[in-house]
């Protein structure tokens, strides 16, 4: 089973990370910070699921808002390419995915938890977000978020004009 969770708190540094992203270029964090955008970076357990998708639209209809205070959002998951790309179209989605598939990133994040379902314990993503400031520091830091609800809380908590 896992082994040490890492459990990132607000106010430490946001572990930064190399990623590929859906159309295959790659993106560090520490670059995206230092063009002068801080980072919403949410992590979610599959595409094309109603929950996924629900939060995944939810980013999609206050992106705008998100973007003019300053945010980029991304979101992450263990899929492939090819799957995020099929989402991002079914969905008109208008911001980045990382493609995850060896769990490095979420296992860097410490969402890749025990998780129970029906009684039975498996590893899985925890729904997932994190705030990114000009700093480098988390301002915000949410370990298993509901999908329903969660970018309007996320708003409120980051000053963002609903």
């Amino acid at each position: 089973m896992a082994d040490e969770v890492v459990n990132l708190e607000v106010g430490q540094s946001a572990p930064d990370f190399e990623a590929e992203l859906t159309d295959g270029t790659t993106m560090r964090l520490s670059e995206i910070i230092a063009a002068g955008e801080k980072v919403i970076l949410y992590f979610y357990p599959k595409d094309s699921t109603p929950g996924c998708t629900t939060q995944a639209c939810d980013f999609r209809d206050n992106f705008a808002k998100f973007s003019s205070a300053g945010y980029r959002v991304i979101g992450v998951s263990k899929d492939s390419a090819k799957s995020h790309a099929n989402f991002i179209e079914k969905n008109d989605l208008n911001f980045e995915l990382i493609v995850d598939k060896d769990i490095k990133l979420n296992q860097l994040y410490g969402v890749w938890r025990e998780k129970m379902n029906y009684g039975k314990t498996y590893l899985g993503v925890s729904r997932s977000t994190f705030v990114i400031g000009l700093d480098g520091k988390l301002q915000f830091v949410g370990y298993n978020v509901r999908a329903t609800g969660h970018v309007e809380r996320l708003m409120r908590e980051l000053g963002v004009e609903s």
